[in-house]
Protein backbone atom coordinates (compact mmCIF):
# COMPACT_ATOMS: atom_id res chain seq x y z
CA UNK A 1 0.00 0.00 0.00
CA UNK A 2 1.43 3.36 -1.00
CA UNK A 3 1.17 6.27 1.43
CA UNK A 4 -1.33 7.95 -0.92
CA UNK A 5 -3.51 4.84 -1.12
CA UNK A 6 -3.36 4.41 2.64
CA UNK A 7 -4.38 8.00 3.29
CA UNK A 8 -7.26 7.77 0.80
CA UNK A 9 -8.54 4.53 2.33
CA UNK A 10 -8.42 6.03 5.81
CA UNK A 11 -10.07 9.23 4.62
CA UNK A 12 -12.95 7.25 3.13
CA UNK A 13 -13.39 5.25 6.31
CA UNK A 14 -13.20 8.32 8.53
CA UNK A 15 -15.82 10.05 6.36
CA UNK A 16 -18.16 7.06 6.72
CA UNK A 17 -17.64 6.93 10.50
CA UNK A 18 -18.04 10.67 11.03
CA UNK A 19 -20.95 10.92 8.59
CA UNK A 20 -22.74 8.06 10.30
CA UNK A 21 -22.24 9.62 13.70
CA UNK A 22 -23.45 13.03 12.54
CA UNK A 23 -26.59 11.51 11.02
CA UNK A 24 -27.19 9.57 14.23
CA UNK A 25 -27.06 12.80 16.22
CA UNK A 26 -29.62 14.41 13.93
CA UNK A 27 -31.87 11.33 13.90
CA UNK A 28 -31.80 11.00 17.69
CA UNK A 29 -33.07 14.58 18.03
CA UNK A 30 -36.17 13.88 15.90
CA UNK A 31 -38.04 11.75 18.44
CA UNK A 32 -39.08 9.14 15.87
CA UNK A 33 -40.70 5.97 17.22
CA UNK A 34 -39.59 3.85 14.25
CA UNK A 35 -37.94 4.32 10.89
CA UNK A 36 -40.28 1.75 9.33
CA UNK A 37 -42.03 3.57 6.50
CA UNK A 38 -40.33 6.89 7.28
CA UNK A 39 -39.04 8.96 4.38
CA UNK A 40 -35.50 9.03 5.76
CA UNK A 41 -35.35 5.32 6.66
CA UNK A 42 -33.16 4.46 3.69
CA UNK A 43 -30.77 7.30 4.44
CA UNK A 44 -30.45 6.27 8.11
CA UNK A 45 -29.84 2.62 7.31
CA UNK A 46 -27.41 3.49 4.51
CA UNK A 47 -25.31 5.69 6.82
CA UNK A 48 -25.38 3.11 9.59
CA UNK A 49 -24.31 0.37 7.15
CA UNK A 50 -21.46 2.50 5.78
CA UNK A 51 -20.37 3.27 9.36
CA UNK A 52 -20.50 -0.45 10.21
CA UNK A 53 -18.61 -1.45 7.06
CA UNK A 54 -15.89 1.14 7.69
CA UNK A 55 -15.10 -0.56 10.99
CA UNK A 56 -14.18 -3.91 9.42
CA UNK A 57 -10.40 -4.22 9.56
CA UNK A 58 -10.01 -0.59 10.65
CA UNK A 59 -7.08 -1.22 13.00
CA UNK A 60 -5.25 -3.23 10.34
CA UNK A 61 -5.78 -0.45 7.81
CA UNK A 62 -4.28 2.05 10.26
CA UNK A 63 -1.40 -0.38 10.87
CA UNK A 64 -0.70 -0.61 7.12
CA UNK A 65 -0.95 3.16 6.71
CA UNK A 66 1.44 3.74 9.61
CA UNK A 67 3.91 1.29 8.09
CA UNK A 68 3.65 2.97 4.68
CA UNK A 69 4.29 6.36 6.32
CA UNK A 70 7.03 5.15 8.67
CA UNK A 71 5.06 5.99 11.82
CA UNK A 72 6.16 4.25 14.96
CA UNK A 73 7.53 2.88 17.08
CA UNK A 74 5.54 -0.16 15.94
CA UNK A 75 5.12 -1.73 19.41
CA UNK A 76 3.70 1.48 20.87
CA UNK A 77 1.39 2.00 17.91
CA UNK A 78 0.28 -1.63 18.07
CA UNK A 79 -0.77 -1.24 21.70
CA UNK A 80 -2.96 1.69 20.79
CA UNK A 81 -4.38 -0.07 17.73
CA UNK A 82 -5.45 -3.02 19.90
CA UNK A 83 -7.60 -0.57 21.85
CA UNK A 84 -8.98 0.92 18.63
CA UNK A 85 -9.77 -2.58 17.36
CA UNK A 86 -11.70 -3.46 20.53
CA UNK A 87 -13.68 -0.20 20.37
CA UNK A 88 -14.38 -0.75 16.65
CA UNK A 89 -15.54 -4.33 17.25
CA UNK A 90 -17.91 -3.32 20.04
CA UNK A 91 -19.33 -0.42 18.04
CA UNK A 92 -19.72 -2.66 15.00
CA UNK A 93 -21.63 -5.23 17.06
CA UNK A 94 -24.03 -2.51 18.27
CA UNK A 95 -24.58 -1.20 14.76
CA UNK A 96 -25.25 -4.72 13.43
CA UNK A 97 -27.76 -5.33 16.20
CA UNK A 98 -29.62 -2.10 15.46
CA UNK A 99 -29.56 -2.67 11.69
CA UNK A 100 -31.12 -6.12 12.22
CA UNK A 101 -34.19 -4.56 13.85
CA UNK A 102 -37.34 -3.99 11.77
CA UNK A 103 -37.69 -0.50 13.22
CA UNK A 104 -35.08 1.93 14.53
CA UNK A 105 -36.25 4.56 16.99
CA UNK A 106 -34.59 7.84 17.78
CA UNK A 107 -34.15 6.61 21.34
CA UNK A 108 -32.26 3.54 20.12
CA UNK A 109 -29.91 5.77 18.13
CA UNK A 110 -29.56 8.17 21.06
CA UNK A 111 -28.45 5.25 23.22
CA UNK A 112 -25.77 4.36 20.66
CA UNK A 113 -24.66 7.99 20.57
CA UNK A 114 -24.25 7.90 24.34
CA UNK A 115 -22.27 4.66 24.27
CA UNK A 116 -18.82 4.96 25.78
CA UNK A 117 -17.57 2.57 23.07
CA UNK A 118 -18.71 4.82 20.22
CA UNK A 119 -17.23 7.88 21.89
CA UNK A 120 -13.97 6.03 22.53
CA UNK A 121 -13.88 4.87 18.91
CA UNK A 122 -14.32 8.42 17.64
CA UNK A 123 -11.54 9.64 19.92
CA UNK A 124 -9.29 6.76 18.81
CA UNK A 125 -9.88 7.65 15.16
CA UNK A 126 -9.20 11.35 15.76
CA UNK A 127 -5.95 10.62 17.64
CA UNK A 128 -4.50 8.24 15.08
CA UNK A 129 -5.67 10.42 12.18
CA UNK A 130 -3.83 13.38 13.67
CA UNK A 131 -0.66 11.32 14.11
CA UNK A 132 -0.82 10.03 10.53
CA UNK A 133 -1.66 13.48 9.18
CA UNK A 134 1.57 14.81 10.63
CA UNK A 135 3.65 11.93 9.22
CA UNK A 136 5.78 12.39 6.12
Amino acid sequence: MTPEQAREELSNRADAIEGGYELMLAYAAQGIATDAGAANSGQLRDHLKRFETALTGLAQTYRECAAALGVGPAEVLDGFLKTLEADANTTQAMLRLVLAQPGISSQMIDNINASIHVRALLTDVFVVDEILKNAK
